[in-house]
């Protein structure tokens, strides 16, 4: 790698140098799912992106010395809902013991297909209300925060009298006029300011509830900006106290926080200004980051278009484009646009998607590539605020590697020049074409697409291309019982075979 790791930050709207705090303790934290409902693949993208960034920091710096904390929100109105909803005939307590539980598990199942490691700390809220308990108790006694109500409630006002302090607003870009205009700020005559924002409410009998700060006796719950204020202060400052090396400044700041745009305002302006409040400091994190929007077939999201599609039903069901999608063509589509740009995910995509790494297992197998060498233009691209599309373009450069010339590769598959050297033309010997493949399916490993669990020999390929040919001339012509012998043979060779709504087949090698 010949240049250093820069990022994009939110912050300053500016790409910058990445230099940890202490390069032995590299830590972020991303905020994670609120678990009431499957994840959408909107909710992909940042489980995404964060983890090659993840990973990047990992190669960079060594695994044992990267923290990566994404939370799990467990304590929300909407999970009340959906457990009152699912469970109507069990005390509310129970049930949402039961929504949270499947959720959780099943978001991490998801996280797993889509090729992601799994973060070094998972916190769930409900096991840190001591923690934000401290952390409200601190706002109060700084007069950052008030009870009213039985509420606690941040005072935007207050904070800005106290000593060096962020000006409330400077990551959203926004004047209070134009937060006031843009948010759905919640009216309540227990509030001196609109701006203001509940750290801490009551709760109802049969609802969740925890011992309250600030003097009130009823029982109460957390608001859900102070969830990740004291989840990345346990985890990213409080357990490193005694290891981070760094200036007094330091003391209480972390590297990297991440989330995807939607969250810039309230979430993580709010954030920022309880952690900053709380512990006295004028940064939360050094560096904020951001993934864009994701529509779906031009369209924004919504189960009102009926366009809403789950991580789940892409990866278990047919319902977008007539076939389930595997983990890794999601994560390519995914990783074929920039984390900051807004995408657009079409069937089309996944169809590319798809080919390519069918390209890419294909040449794995003819080469004999085994784990190679990380390539040195790929990091480089990948450490320029993690340029994905440029570094996926070198892989397709590693992969086709001396192809150009060979009358046995389709003509569609030589996209571009794909030779190492510019003047390069013809073959390369078979050593270096195994180099070059090697190295790649690395670089894809740094990204977490991994394609040697699925890769197939170019004859059994053909025999499995011809049985599903013949299975479905065989179903075509109602002979099922022919169509049954062809599909227990493909069985027999851990193929599944899944039929298309427009009358095609496909197939894919069982895990």
């Amino acid at each position: 790698m010949s240049q250093g790791l820069t990022l994009y930050n939110t912050l300053t709207r500016s790409k910058e140098p990445f230099a940890p705090i202490d390069a032995d303790h590299v830590r972020m934290y991303v905020c994670g799912p609120t678990v009431y409902d499957y994840a959408h693949i909107g909710n992909a993208r940042p489980i995404i992106v964060f983890d090659v960034l993840f990973r990047l920091l990992r190669h960079l710096y060594g695994p044992k010395h990267v923290t990566y904390a994404r939370n799990i929100t467990d304590v929300d109105d909407k999970i009340n809902a959906r457990a009152a909803r699912d469970y109507p005939d069990l005390p509310l307590n129970e049930a949402i013991a039961r929504v949270t539980a499947a959720t959780e598990a099943q978001f991490k199942a998801d996280a797993k297909a889509l090729g992601c490691l799994e973060p070094t700390i998972e916190p769930r809220a409900t096991e840190h209300i001591a923690e934000m308990r401290a952390i409200i108790e601190r706002l109060i006694a700084r007069g950052a925060a008030y009870v009213a109500e039985d509420h606690v409630l941040f005072s935007v006002a207050a904070m800005e009298k106290l000593p060096r302090m962020p000006a409330y607003g400077s990551l959203a870009r926004r004047s209070l006029d134009e937060m006031i205009a843009g948010a759905r700020v919640d009216v309540a005559p227990y509030k001196r300011d609109p701006m203001d924002f509940v750290l801490w409410k009551p709760s109802k009998d049969n609802e969740p509830g925890w011992e309250s700060p600030g003097g009130i006796t009823t029982k109460g719950r957390p608001g859900w900006h102070i969830e990740c204020s004291a989840m990345s202060w346990k985890h990213l400052i409080e357990a490193f106290d005694t290891r981070i090396r760094c200036d007094d400044a330091d003391r209480n700041v972390f590297d990297i926080h991440g989330g995807g745009i939607d969250l810039v305002f309230p979430h993580h302006e709010n954030e920022i200004a309880q952690s900053c409040c709380a512990f006295e400091t004028e940064r939360m994190a050094n560096v904020w980051m951001h993934n864009g929007f994701l529509q779906v077939e031009g369209e924004k999201m919504s189960k009102s278009l009926g366009n809403f599609i789950t991580i789940h039903e892409l990866l278990e069901t047919d319902r977008f484009g007539g076939r389930r999608w595997p983990g890794e063509v999601l994560r390519l589509a995914m990783l074929k646009t920039h984390y900051r740009q807004p995408i657009d995910w079409t069937v089309r995509a996944l169809e590319e998607s798809a080919r390519t790494i069918e390209r890419w297992r294909r040449v794995v197998v003819e080469e004999g590539a085994e784990l190679g060498n990380v390539d040195s233009a790929f990091t480089d691209a990948l450490a320029d605020d993690l340029n994905t599309p440029k570094a996926l373009s070198q892989i397709h450069k590693l992969m086709n590697f001396g192809r150009l010339a060979d009358p046995t590769i389709p003509e569609e598959e030589k996209v571009g020049a794909f030779g190492i050297g510019d003047d390069y033309s013809g073959f390369a010997s078979s050593t270096d074409r195994q180099v070059a493949a090697s190295n790649a399916l690395a670089c894809l490993m740094l990204l977490g697409i991994d394609i040697r669990r699925k890769a197939v020999a170019p004859d059994l390929r053909a025999r499995i291309d011809a049985l599903v040919t013949a299975r479905s001339e065989a179903r075509a012509a109602k002979d099922f019982a022919e169509a049954d012998r062809i599909r227990d043979e493909l069985t027999a060779l851990g193929v599944t075979v899944k039929d298309n709504k427009d009358g095609t087949a496909s197939w894919e090698i069982k895990e």
